[in-house]
């Protein structure tokens, strides 16, 4: 990342860029085009090969296969070995990619993620004009299969940080650990470190007619035993070498070690690329002890679902009636044209040029409850809708040029009531652009809360028109 990246911004390719290779296990050559995609996108894959062209989205929930690699599936598609490329999009700060595949597995290259990391700096990363929202850990998450000795926690911390320790009872490997303090050190430090494997292991894999793309430059062969004659003639059948041998601590005679804790630095390569499955960018420590792909996905999971629980309250806005409004009665309706009874917006205590938060204190007077369930009164949905209508009027007509505009409401999706607003609530609308305004069209999201409770949700689209 360069000096200028600013990390509280999407961002995503600045072109097309094309990678081809081979895949691990299937040995299928396959060809990827990652593309640039908008804002809040995510990572999504497409098998462009099959009928329909699929899509299956990078998301922990999907995954059905971790046994030699992540493997996710959905629309009747899958696309395995993933983690080695989500780990380079992560690594570069990339939030949004479009991932074209012609095939059922992402290439092995050279089994690290520096090849895609040198492709993509070939267009470069582009920054959005969206924010990027961060989520935070307030408590300890943790993961623990005691039969596989694997732990995985969580920790609060203000940056993204990854410690993985690796023991596996190995005379050759030892105990080792790798640490990534920033994010912006993964290219450096993280993505050149390559896949390793056991030799007992291969042989096993090569028995069941697997690692078919397999090279003896695309992983780490560690030699936990004696070579027998039988397994030479495999692995250079395999490998399509003449001569097979170890080469100093216990390596096969692929290239030297780029680190001494080469495999400690690849297990945490896999982490970053596995956890990038949670779907949400989150400022924690990362300790995984033992990491394995089955570990990280199930503990991605448990983050994703800590997140979905906590996400609404990290977003609460908080109201203290005793501190003077943004926008007070008087300034609302000098901005809006609504008046009583149809002006729902007390005051406006936030205002920025994305967000808004207005108030809205909804008492036993209101003329709709006379006819609105009154024995058992509770604020009509559509007024509610309207209110939010009213606070993004606000928001959009700030974000204009001086003038006067009004605000005509378009459309409204994903409109969801949580909870019944009552006489004695104080209401807060809380509006953000999705997007930046362009042509007059305004793209937001709303939230009525009250308390700590969520309301009402939906996503709205306006258009301003000056008077």
């Amino acid at each position: 990342m360069s000096s200028t990246f600013n990390p509280d911004k999407q961002h995503t390719l600045s072109g097309v860029v094309s990678v081809e290779g081979t895949g691990l296990h299937t040995g299928a050559y396959v060809n990827m085009n990652l593309k640039p995609a908008k804002p809040g996108y995510g990572f999504v894959f497409q098998r462009i090969d099959l009928p329909s062209q699929p899509t299956i989205k990078a998301d922990c929930d999907l995954v059905v296969d971790t046994s030699r690699g992540t493997t996710l599936e959905e629309n009747g598609a899958r696309v395995s070995t993933v983690e080695h490329v989500l780990a380079a999009l992560v690594g570069l700060g990339v939030d949004n990619c479009h991932i074209e595949i012609n095939g059922p597995e992402i290439p092995i290259m050279d089994g690290s993620s520096m090849p895609f990391i040198e492709a993509i700096e070939e267009v470069g990363v582009e920054e959005q004009e969206a924010a990027k929202q961060w989520y935070t850990i307030s408590e300890n998450i943790q993961y623990c299969d005691e039969a596989r000795r694997v732990e995985i926690t969580a920790l609060p911390s203000a940056e993204y940080k990854v410690t993985t320790l690796i023991d596996f009872n190995s005379p050759v490997l030892g105990t080792q650990h790798a640490q990534l303090k920033h994010l912006s050190d993964f290219k450096s430090t993280i993505a050149p470190c390559r896949t390793f494997v056991f030799l007992h292991e291969l042989e096993m894999l090569l028995d069941h007619n697997l690692v078919k793309g397999g090279d003896i430059n695309n992983a780490i062969v560690v030699v936990d035993k004696p070579i027998t004659e039988e397994a030479k003639v495999k692995l250079k059948a395999a490998f399509k070498k003449d001569n097979i041998e170890i080469q100093g601590e216990g390596y096969l005679n692929n290239l030297k070690l780029r680190f001494p804790n080469e495999p400690a630095r690849h297990k945490l390569l896999d982490v970053v690329g596995d956890l990038a499955l949670i779907g949400y960018p989150v400022k924690t420590h990362i300790i995984a002890h033992r990491p394995g792909h089955a570990a990280n996905v199930e503990f991605a999971k448990l983050v994703k679902q800590y997140i979905k629980k906590n996400k609404h309250a990290k977003d609460m806005p908080s109201y203290d009636p005793t501190l003077p409004p943004v926008y007070d009665l008087a300034a609302i309706e000098k901005t809006l044209p609504h008046r009583f009874p149809f002006l729902l917006i007390d005051k406006v205590i936030e205002l920025t040029s994305t967000e808004i938060v207005g108030v809205k204190n909804v008492t036993y007077n209101e003329w709709f409850f006379q006819g609105h369930f009154p024995n058992n009164p509770v604020m009509p949905g559509v007024l509610q809708i309207e209110a939010l209508a009213q606070t993004g009027g606000i928001l959009c007509i700030n974000a204009m040029p001086p003038g006067e505009y009004n605000t005509y409401f378009l459309k409204i999706d994903n409109c969801k009531f949580k909870a019944m607003v009552k006489p004695g609530d104080t209401m807060l609308m809380k509006l953000e652009l999705i997007e930046p305004i362009r042509r007059g069209i305004c793209v937001m999201r709303g939230t009525v809360i009250v308390g700590n409770k969520v309301c009402t949700e939906a996503d709205m689209v306006a258009q301003l028109v000056k008077r």
